[in-house]
Parts: C-alpha cells; sequence; structure tokens
C-alpha cells in the first residue's frame, strides 16, 4: 500500500454505514432545487450586498471606510462571487476523489449510495453558484493556473483519509463564509436562498467526511497520520488564500496594490475566520491531524 492507500475496499465499518443511511435518507426528505426555488429573473436591489459587509476581506480597514456604500456592495457582491467559483473549482475536485474512491465499491450498501448522493449534491451547487454569479457580476473567478496545476496533483494523488479529509477542509471553509450571511437581511435575497441551500446540505457532507475521516485514521502509522496532517493543511492554505482573487477589486473599480496590502493586515477579518473555524481545528485535534507542521499552515491563513 501505498501512503495515499485507498480505504473504500476495506471491511465496512458498521458506524460509518449507519451514518450513511440515515444520510441517504435525510438528502430524500430535504433536498431543494435552486433553478425551481430561486426567482432568477427578479431585479437585484442596488443597495443589497453579495454577502455581509463584516465578511469583506477589507471590512474595518482604511480602505473600505474610505468607499462609497455603492461601492462596498459592488465589493461585496465581486467577493461572493470570487468565493463561489472557487467554490465550484474545488468542488470539481472533490465530486473526482469521491467518484474515485468509490469506483470499485461496495455498490448495495448506503456509504456507496450516499457517495454518490453527496456527488449529486455538488453538481446541482455548482450549477447554483454559477448561475448566481452570472446574475450577480457577470463574470468568472479562477484560482491562478500554478494553484489550478496543483488542485490537478491533489486530485490524483489523494487516496483515503487524505481524501476526505480535504473535502471536509474544504467544505467546512465555505460553509464559515456561507453561515455568515444566510440570514443577513442586507444580502441579496437569492443569495441567502443559495446560501441556506448549501448549509443545509453540505451539513449532510460535512457529517459523512467526519465518519470517514476517523474511520481512516484507526490504526493508521504515525507517518502516514503526519503526511495526511501536512497534506490537508497545504490544500486548506491554498483554498483560504485564493478565495478572493485579486481582480475582484480590479473589476469593483478599486486600487489592487492597495486593497491587497490592507487585506493582508485586515486584523477583523483574519479574526472572523479564526473565531468560525474553531470546530474544525477540534476535530483535527481529535483525529490526530493538527500536527505542529499542520498548525503553520492554519496559521498562515487564519484558521488558528
Amino acid at each position: 500500500m501505498t501512503i495515499l492507500e485507498n480505504t473504500s475496499m476495506s471491511t465496512p465499518d458498521r458506524g460509518v454505514d449507519e451514518v450513511s443511511q440515515r444520510l441517504v435518507e435525510s438528502a430524500a426528505r430535504l433536498s431543494r432545487n435552486a433553478m425551481t426555488e430561486i426567482d432568477w429573473s427578479e431585479p437585484m436591489d442596488p443597495a443589497h450586498y453579495g454577502c455581509s459587509p463584516e465578511w469583506s476581506t477589507l471590512y474595518g480597514t482604511d480602505y473600505w471606510n474610505e468607499l462609497t456604500v455603492e461601492q462596498q456592495v459592488t465589493l461585496t457582491r465581486h467577493e461572493f462571487a470570487s468565493i463561489m467559483n472557487v467554490g465550484i473549482w474545488f468542488e470539481m475536485i472533490l465530486q473526482e476523489l469521491v467518484l474515485r474512491d468509490q469506483y470499485l465499491g461496495r455498490y448495495h450498501e448506503p456509504e456507496f449510495q450516499f457517495a454518490l448522493t453527496e456527488i449529486a449534491d455538488e453538481c446541482r451547487h455548482s450549477i447554483m453558484f454559477a448561475k448566481a454569479s452570472s446574475k450577480m457580476v457577470g463574470t468568472s473567478y479562477h484560482p491562478p493556473r500554478r494553484i489550478g496545476r496543483l488542485g490537478k496533483i491533489f486530485q490524483h494523488t489523494a487516496r483515503g483519509a487524505v481524501s476526505y479529509a480535504g473535502i471536509l477542509v474544504a467544505e467546512e471553509i465555505l460553509d464559515v463564509f456561507q453561515r455568515g450571511c444566510m440570514r443577513d437581511e442586507r444580502v441579496l435575497p437569492f443569495i441567502r436562498t443559495i446560501n441556506e441551500i448549501h448549509v443545509l446540505e453540505e451539513s449532510r457532507h460535512m457529517k459523512f467526511a467526519r465518519e470517514q475521516v476517523r474511520e481512516s485514521m484507526a490504526g493508521m502509522s504515525p507517518l502516514k497520520r503526519r503526511f495526511c496532517a501536512l497534506y490537508t493543511s497545504l490544500g486548506a492554505l491554498y483554498i483560504v488564500s485564493n478565495l478572493v482573487q485579486p481582480q475582484v477589486y480590479a473589476n469593483a473599480g478599486l486600487d489592487v496594490d492597495r486593497a491587497l496590502a490592507e487585506r493582508r493586515t485586515n486584523k477583523h477579518f483574519h479574526a472572523m475566520v479564526r473565531s468560525n473555524c474553531t470546530h474544525l481545528m477540534e476535530f483535527l485535534d481529535d483525529v490526530g491531524v493538527l500536527t505542529r507542521a499542520a498548525r503553520r499552515n492554519y496559521r498562515r491563513v487564519h484558521m488558528i
């Protein structure tokens, strides 16, 4: 076995299958469809933000205070469009990881059935994000080409615990931003609905990923555990640092260099990210993948 070994063909874990069965049933009862639930033709109120102002990367800085309300609204719309677009990017990576992990899996068992349910959910989420981005700002944002290549490497090398730890961290990061905005009446109504749908359905995915990580970690050697911890933290580092692309500031009519400089030192934004990642860090610590090396990477993007 390699250090990135696949675990889908291992002996079934009763806890994972019990959780998977509950999640399959939950998906059948509670799944929502943004294509029919949202009136995509409804005009956008120019006073409504793309995300809660407090979640803007520039909120609390001198630059933010110099902006007009109209500029602040425009900035948050582009910021959240970037977050959704980068979400599409890593959701496509995650879909491939899950599909490969289940390629020759136990088709008759709940774990396999929920894995495919998750892939179907992620496809709907990506379409939802794409349509929202089109309506809100009319453009796409992508990670830099170098990060795109690293994503491909992760896509083709991650197995077992690394796959599901990466899935968990990526989904938790997006969940942090969406939970902070989904009930804020200052935010565009259709964006609030998208956040509600995604938070609801991702809660199932994160539960599944946590069970998979726990199962994969059982009996893992110290070397593999350290490797998994480092690899997962690198994924988080690249995702968080690329959520809001520099082109966002240009498209919002701002000075890109100044915006990036103020973002780097924005203690308010750093504190928002850190405080909302507490539960994720506690889980990673509990399963033994919050090593010293991993902590350094999480610290670099203010997750701890």
